[in-house]
Protein backbone atom coordinates (compact mmCIF):
# COMPACT_ATOMS: atom_id res chain seq x y z
CA UNK A 1 0.00 0.00 0.00
CA UNK A 2 1.68 3.17 -1.20
CA UNK A 3 0.42 5.20 2.01
CA UNK A 4 1.87 2.90 4.29
CA UNK A 5 5.34 3.39 2.44
CA UNK A 6 4.84 7.00 2.74
CA UNK A 7 4.36 7.49 6.38
CA UNK A 8 7.51 5.12 6.96
CA UNK A 9 9.44 8.30 6.47
CA UNK A 10 7.85 10.98 9.32
CA UNK A 11 7.50 8.73 11.83
CA UNK A 12 11.26 6.77 11.15
CA UNK A 13 12.33 10.36 11.16
CA UNK A 14 10.68 11.21 14.33
CA UNK A 15 12.25 8.44 16.13
CA UNK A 16 15.60 9.35 14.38
CA UNK A 17 15.50 12.68 15.54
CA UNK A 18 14.02 12.46 19.28
CA UNK A 19 16.29 9.84 20.51
CA UNK A 20 19.82 7.46 19.80
CA UNK A 21 18.42 4.44 18.06
CA UNK A 22 21.03 1.62 18.55
CA UNK A 23 22.45 0.72 15.35
CA UNK A 24 20.37 -2.60 15.31
CA UNK A 25 16.68 -1.54 15.92
CA UNK A 26 17.44 0.94 12.46
CA UNK A 27 18.46 -1.79 10.67
CA UNK A 28 14.96 -3.51 11.18
CA UNK A 29 12.89 -4.71 8.22
CA UNK A 30 10.65 -2.38 6.71
CA UNK A 31 7.91 -4.99 5.81
CA UNK A 32 8.06 -6.99 9.04
CA UNK A 33 7.85 -3.99 11.68
CA UNK A 34 4.68 -3.38 13.46
CA UNK A 35 1.27 -1.25 11.75
CA UNK A 36 -0.41 1.31 13.25
CA UNK A 37 -4.39 0.67 12.27
CA UNK A 38 -5.72 4.02 9.81
CA UNK A 39 -8.67 5.02 12.10
CA UNK A 40 -9.88 8.10 9.39
CA UNK A 41 -8.82 10.47 6.77
CA UNK A 42 -9.89 13.93 6.50
CA UNK A 43 -8.83 16.77 3.67
CA UNK A 44 -5.63 18.87 4.51
CA UNK A 45 -6.19 22.74 4.55
CA UNK A 46 -4.11 22.63 1.98
CA UNK A 47 -5.07 21.53 -1.94
CA UNK A 48 -3.59 17.84 -2.34
CA UNK A 49 -2.94 17.19 1.65
CA UNK A 50 -4.41 14.67 4.24
CA UNK A 51 -5.00 14.35 7.75
CA UNK A 52 -4.62 11.10 8.75
CA UNK A 53 -5.64 9.34 12.56
CA UNK A 54 -3.08 6.49 13.40
CA UNK A 55 -3.73 4.47 16.54
CA UNK A 56 -1.21 2.48 17.75
CA UNK A 57 -2.90 -1.20 18.63
CA UNK A 58 -0.69 -2.28 21.42
CA UNK A 59 -1.16 1.25 23.83
CA UNK A 60 -3.56 3.32 22.35
CA UNK A 61 -1.92 5.73 21.38
CA UNK A 62 -3.20 8.12 18.78
CA UNK A 63 -1.47 9.98 16.03
CA UNK A 64 -2.69 12.83 13.70
CA UNK A 65 -0.06 12.94 10.54
CA UNK A 66 -0.29 15.76 7.95
CA UNK A 67 0.71 14.85 4.52
CA UNK A 68 1.07 15.82 1.34
CA UNK A 69 -0.60 13.26 -1.59
CA UNK A 70 2.60 13.14 -3.60
CA UNK A 71 6.07 12.88 -2.84
CA UNK A 72 8.78 12.17 -4.96
CA UNK A 73 11.18 10.06 -3.69
CA UNK A 74 13.95 7.74 -4.91
CA UNK A 75 13.98 3.97 -6.04
CA UNK A 76 14.48 1.64 -3.17
CA UNK A 77 18.34 1.82 -2.06
CA UNK A 78 19.87 -2.27 -0.67
CA UNK A 79 18.46 -2.08 2.33
CA UNK A 80 14.98 -1.71 0.95
CA UNK A 81 14.00 1.90 1.74
CA UNK A 82 13.44 4.71 -0.24
CA UNK A 83 15.08 8.24 0.74
CA UNK A 84 12.82 11.29 0.34
CA UNK A 85 15.30 14.08 0.36
CA UNK A 86 15.65 17.35 2.51
CA UNK A 87 12.16 18.74 2.42
CA UNK A 88 9.96 18.46 4.60
CA UNK A 89 6.84 15.87 3.90
CA UNK A 90 4.81 16.59 6.53
CA UNK A 91 4.02 16.72 10.19
CA UNK A 92 2.96 14.06 12.95
CA UNK A 93 1.48 15.00 16.91
CA UNK A 94 0.55 12.06 19.30
CA UNK A 95 -1.44 11.88 22.23
CA UNK A 96 -1.73 9.30 24.90
CA UNK A 97 -4.48 6.82 24.78
CA UNK A 98 -8.14 7.93 24.69
CA UNK A 99 -11.02 5.86 23.51
CA UNK A 100 -11.65 4.95 19.72
CA UNK A 101 -13.80 6.92 17.81
CA UNK A 102 -17.23 5.30 16.72
CA UNK A 103 -17.09 4.32 13.55
CA UNK A 104 -18.62 6.33 11.07
CA UNK A 105 -21.18 4.03 9.64
CA UNK A 106 -22.70 2.79 12.31
CA UNK A 107 -21.19 -0.46 13.19
CA UNK A 108 -20.86 -1.17 16.87
CA UNK A 109 -17.37 0.20 18.39
CA UNK A 110 -14.09 -2.16 18.12
CA UNK A 111 -12.74 -3.71 21.37
CA UNK A 112 -8.89 -2.95 22.22
CA UNK A 113 -7.49 -6.15 21.68
CA UNK A 114 -6.29 -6.76 25.03
CA UNK A 115 -9.67 -6.04 26.86
CA UNK A 116 -10.74 -9.24 27.58
CA UNK A 117 -14.08 -11.39 26.71
CA UNK A 118 -16.77 -8.58 26.10
CA UNK A 119 -19.19 -7.48 28.95
CA UNK A 120 -22.10 -9.93 29.45
CA UNK A 121 -25.72 -8.88 28.56
CA UNK A 122 -27.71 -7.58 31.32
CA UNK A 123 -30.29 -9.62 33.21
CA UNK A 124 -34.14 -9.06 33.31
Amino acid sequence: MHVLKRLSAPLGAVVVSTAAVPATAQQAEWSKMPRMQLERQFAGPLADTVIQRWRDPADGTVCYLYLPINVPHSAPTQSGYVQYGPASIGSISCMAAGPPAPPPNGAPPRRPPNAGPPPAAPLR
